[in-house]
């Protein structure tokens, strides 16, 4: 953790290019060089000499990251407590700028001899302000030196706001005042500030109730460019004529905000409204139709609802006509009615909900008055109309007076007198966590590019002024600003580049360096070279390793020619699978004729002669081996199909007509594949590549190509038919020109239908696994098919499968995994302790950034559902061993940033023919949708 925050802090230094400088060219003073006298000597010495090494590797180096422990391990004797292993970062802070500042006062009084000496560390980083005020009735001043300026965080919206409450404590109306009162207080008026002024926000609280520190997590907004002058003692007067008159404003405002809230929120009761609503509600009231009879006078509470006794209906509207039972109806007709039968004694009255519950045509549909007169109607509306308008234009004339009176506030300082003292902000230093653990990272501003950095670990990545709102103010994934540095804008000497005094030239990288440090580097990317060669040695001697295991695996897995030849046909029917001597096995993929590429046609002619020979042995024996082969086929059994409905063509016209009508049959059936609107568990681009292809409205020489390659299989020759068909389609592939089509773009489509199947293979394997709850060996698969369908659905909405599907099983599985995990943790067992840690550091933590990349709000929730299940192990005790795993690891996994750091390699993806992927998915697709929805 301190490492962290050492890099954060020292990077935001570094930045700093006078502060560069001056640690760089830092040479301890010549009486310490043999032996230190004192403890801060013989400490502060070997830490800037590291610190040196470390600003200078930043320089010159040629690693792509520096290792600053070194530094940190000097720091860390600093920090020995048996209190707390979790030091404040404001304590740090401090302490780093002590020792600075003592190594460079020892070369200051060596420097500087009868002189006052100058530290450049104190001129640089520290100020003084005049404290004024009023102790027990007596008026005192005094000056005060401070580093950086504390401030609170709690109960105030923005940076003015902490820093006018952190310049008056306590009770100051007698400092304005010629009577002396026994009321004390104290202002703060800055006499000199600091050209790097740096603000620490206090964001921790001790939580008396939990017995334990917390996290703030308020919204705090600070500005880009922050005027000072208002804070400043020589504007003392003006500032506080300006304070009574924003108090005074402030006071108007809050009577303004309580009228307008009577207006808003009208009425005596728990529920109010706004005014001129309730007048406009009146209005409608009286307005309404009157109507002479009780709202329950025709509802007789006797009988129970449906029930008939007794029940007065209304008439039958015109519109839906109602018939009514015999007795009813003469009921309707007159008094008196005849006795029922004892079939209409036992008969159940029926509810009917949509007529018998129906109210009475003249019945209106809100309430309206009884009884009213024109007279008192046009009165009460006059009075009404008058009211509402009254009202609103109150509301307006107040909110207008209440946004003038912000608007005022918010100008009371922007004349030019007060804008004088100008600081630019120059680094945030952002935490992420709760208050005993967390990230670390640092946004920097770059004035030569004119943009944030951001400096997170080993990662230094563009930024903008948006992300560092969203990451640094609060109230975003526990994320807030904890350390703000500001420089003054008029210095810029700051941050601006050394010259070469000679060339004029400015300096950078090596020539920035003095000879000693020239030389570190110098060692350091030598030893650097020397790594990369040791390693890229040992890399090509894994590789040769690799190719001569496969060469070796290669050789004895070939079967013996002699072997081959001399083995007999077996006797086989047509139901049995055809031996490996006779038939080659089909190839899986889901073009068994290769796309025509140089490298496959070797093959494709290895196997062309491989068939002719099993052909020309099993022609006589068997001739239906072969055709069993072949029928075995996915791709070919629409081709054969085709063929046979285009038998007759052939008989009359010859193989090229019936050629011509067997492919227009074959497009037509994968057509209608690619049109038919089909279930989840039936995705034909599976099936067929041409569904794939039409589906995502490829060219159309691409269809015509890749069909016409499968009519031109050797395979065909079975027959005489078949063969005279394929030989056309030969010689039409033949006759297709290179300019025709573009067979980069050929092979392309080719390659993502590839790719295609891959994803789909994982994906499967992954959910297969995800259903059989073994969420380790899932979860890559998972992670994958998510990458590689996403890559996919880039280029098209019908490239891959549906993204949600696999995002939400993605996600599933790695909260089921954090699941895992944390029981093992809570367990307390070391190994099964160090078993969910493993999952934890080695699966979950690297899939984070993955969620956190594209931002969607699912994603982010399970990232904090996550975190906080290990964060709540914070306030709870545990043993020393489970807490120093736990402070170690919780860095990893609160660190917000998107880069994925390492990876598992992709699993290997097994081949199927396209027959068994497809029953694959047809399976665990039909399994899913049987999931209730909530549970998906």
């Amino acid at each position: 953790m301190m490492l962290l925050r050492k890099q954060t802090y020292s990077n935001s230094l570094f930045n700093l290019l006078e502060f560069q400088r001056l640690v760089l060219n830092y040479s301890p003073p010549a009486r310490v060089l043999d032996l230190p006298r004192n403890q801060k000597e013989h400490r502060n010495l070997p830490f800037m000499q590291e610190l040196r090494n470390l600003f200078s590797l930043m320089v010159g180096s040629k690693r792509k990251y520096v290792d600053p422990s070194r530094a940190v391990e000097i720091l860390k004797d600093a920090f020995k407590s048996s209190e707390s292993q979790q030091q404040d970062v404001s304590e740090f802070t401090h302490k780093l700028l002590d020792w600075l500042e003592d190594a460079f006062q020892m070369k200051a009084e060596e420097d500087s001899v009868g002189e006052k000496p100058k530290n450049p560390m104190v001129e640089l980083f520290y100020g003084r302000f005049l404290a004024v005020g009023v102790l027990e009735g007596k008026k005192f001043e005094n000056t005060e030196m401070f580093g950086q300026y504390p401030l609170q965080v709690n109960g105030f919206k923005d940076l003015h706001e902490c820093l006018e409450a952190a310049m008056v404590e306590g009770e100051i109306e007698s400092l304005h005042s010629a009577e002396n009162s026994a009321r004390s207080g104290q202002e703060h008026w800055f006499t000199e500030l600091p050209p790097v002024l740096t603000f620490e926000l206090s964001r921790f609280e001790f939580n008396q109730a939990l017995g334990r520190p917390e996290k703030i997590h308020n919204k705090l907004e600070f500005p880009s460019m922050l005027y000072m002058d208002r804070y400043m003692d020589r504007n003392r007067e003006i500032t506080r004529i300006k304070r009574e008159e924003i108090r005074r404003l402030k006071e108007h405002l809050t009577l303004l905000q309580q009228r307008l809230e009577r207006y808003l929120s009208y009425g005596s009761g728990p529920k109010r409204f706004p005014l001129a609503d309730v007048l406009q509600y009146a209005m409608e009231f009286a307005s309404s139709k009157p109507v002479c009879t009780s709202p329950v006078e025709d509802i007789d509470t006797s009988v129970p609802p449906g029930g008939t006794t007794g029940q007065q209906l209304p008439p039958p509207s015109t519109a839906e006509p109602v018939s009514l039972p015999p007795q009813e109806s003469s009921g309707l007709a007159s008094a008196p009615t005849a006795a029922p039968t004892a079939a209409q004694q036992q008969r159940v009255p029926v509810h009917k909900p949509f007529t018998q519950s129906r109210l009475p045509p003249d019945l209106p549909m809100h309430p309206a008055p009884r009884h009213i007169t024109e007279e008192e109607l046009r009165v009460l509306e006059g009075c009404l109309h008058r009211w509402r308008s009254e009202v609103e234009n109150d509301t307006r004339d107040l909110q207008g007076s209440i946004t003038r009176i912000h608007r005022t506030i918010e100008l009371m300082y922007s004349d030019k007198s007060m804008m004088q003292v100008p600081y630019r902000l120059h680094a945030v230093l952002v935490h992420e966590g709760q208050a005993n653990a967390g990230h670390y990272w640092a946004y920097i501003y770059d004035p030569h590019q004119r943009c944030w950095m951001k400096y997170n670990d080993i990662s230094v990545t563009k930024s903008s002024w948006e992300e560092l709102v969203r990451d640094s103010f609060g109230g975003y994934r526990n994320a807030s600003a904890y350390c703000l540095m500001y420089i003054n804008d008029k210095k810029p000497f700051l941050i601006e580049e050394e010259f070469d005094k000679e060339t004029g030239q400015i300096l950078s990288g090596m020539d920035k360096l003095p000879p000693d440090l020239k030389h570190y580097v110098k060692e350091d990317n030598e030893q650097f070279d020397k790594e990369i060669e040791e390693w890229d040695a040992m890399q090509a001697r894994k590789a040769q390793q690799e190719k001569l295991a496969l060469a070796a695996a290669a050789v004895s897995a070939a079967p013996s020619s002699t072997s081959t030849s001399s083995s007999s046909p077996q006797p086989m029917s047509i139901e049995s699978s055809p031996p490996d001597n006779t038939v080659p096995q089909q190839d899986p993929e889901y073009l068994e004729q290769p796309s025509p590429t140089n490298d496959l046609k070797h093959l494709q002619e290895d196997t062309e002669r491989a068939i002719s020979r099993a052909a020309a042995e099993q022609e006589e024996r068997h001739p239906e081996v072969l055709l069993n082969a072949i029928m075995m086929t996915p791709n070919m059994q629409g081709i054969i199909m085709a063929i046979g409905k285009s038998s007759s063509i052939y008989e009359k016209n010859g193989p090229e007509a019936a050629f011509f009508k067997a492919i227009k049959l074959e497009y037509a059936r994968l057509l209608r594949f690619a049109q038919e609107d089909t279930p989840p568990e039936m995705d034909y681009r599976l099936h067929h590549v041409i569904v794939y292809f039409i589906q995502n409205e490829a060219p159309k020489k691409i269809l015509e190509r890749t069909l016409l390659t499968q009519f031109a299989d050797r395979n065909l020759a079975f027959d005489e038919r078949c063969k005279s068909i394929m030989q056309v389609a030969r010689a039409k592939l033949d006759l297709i020109k290179p300019e025709e089509v573009n067979m980069d773009e050929y092979e392309m489509w080719h390659q993502d239908y590839r790719n295609f199947r891959e994803t789909t293979v994982l994906m499967v394997t992954g959910l297969e696994l995800f259903q059989k709850s073994n969420y380790v060996e899932a979860l890559m698969y998972l992670i994958y098919s998510y990458q590689y369908n996403k890559e996919l659905l880039l280029k098209g909405l019908y490239r891959g499968h549906n993204d949600e599907l696999l995002g939400y099983y993605r996600r599933e599985c790695l909260l089921k995994l954090n699941e895992q995990a944390a029981a093992m943790f809570e367990s307390g067992e070391e190994p099964e302790v160090t078993t969910g840690l493993g999952i934890m550091n080695e699966l979950v933590v690297p899939c984070i950034p993955l969620l956190l990349a594209h931002d969607t709000e699912k994603d982010l929730l399970a990232v904090e559902d996550m975190r906080n299940r290990w964060c709540s192990y914070l306030g709870q005790e545990m043993e020393s061993n489970l807490q120093e795993k736990l402070t170690d690891f919780l860095p990893k996994l609160l660190d917000c940033s998107t880069e994925v750091k390492s990876f598992h390699d992709p699993p290997k993806v097994p081949s199927y023919s396209s027959l068994e992927l497809c029953e694959r998915f047809s399976r665990i697709m039909a399994a899913l949708s049987r999931v209730p929805t909530e549970g998906r």
